[in-house]
């Protein structure tokens, strides 16, 4: 049934409209792959849409919390927070290193945060995920629910991945 009003759809648009169509649809399909992905992990997910702008706060002053306004302006901090690290603002593991500590750090709960999305995923039983499993994504942000560390995948292969764990105090 469905299929027949995608169909129908698909048959009402001028040609020149389909590469957007398949954008869109492959869009779709990444993103349950992902989640499928995860779900086949055993990771409960949740779409936090209350609460989501604390969270991003939450991780702004945490892993940001040291720089200052008028650093956040200059290294463009709005437009990609993982630009703390790119610009070697907030020290940090990166690349295979980063990859590596993700892999072995303990994440039964977590959170994922997408720059500028309005939403956080809140992740529980995540203990298998590993960094590849956040290779399709972009921009994102990853980081345990006590906020002691944060894992980062940007869309710049050259920039990241970044890895960031706060140290304890003794």
């Amino acid at each position: 049934m469905m299929r027949n009003k995608i169909d129908e759809i698909l048959n009402s648009l001028p040609k020149d409209e389909l590469e957007n169509v398949y954008w869109s649809i492959k869009f779709i399909q990444e993103d349950y792959l992902f989640k499928k992905n995860l779900l086949d992990k055993g990771v409960i997910i949740t779409e936090l849409f209350e609460g989501a702008e604390e969270i991003e706060d939450l991780w702004d002053n945490t892993f940001a919390k040291n720089i200052n306004e008028e650093m956040r302006e200059s290294i463009h901090y709005t437009q990609h927070k993982w630009h703390i690290f790119s610009y070697e603002k907030q020290e940090c593991l990166k690349e295979v290193a980063a990859r590596k500590a993700f892999d072995v750090v303990s994440k039964n709960e977590l959170y994922v945060m997408y720059q500028d999305s309005p939403y956080v995923i809140q992740c529980n039983k995540a203990n298998k995920v590993i960094a590849a499993d956040f290779d399709s994504r972009i921009d994102i942000y990853i980081f345990d629910k006590n906020f002691t560390w944060t894992y980062v995948h940007t869309h710049e292969s050259m920039c990241g991945p970044y890895f960031y764990k706060k140290v304890s105090a003794a």
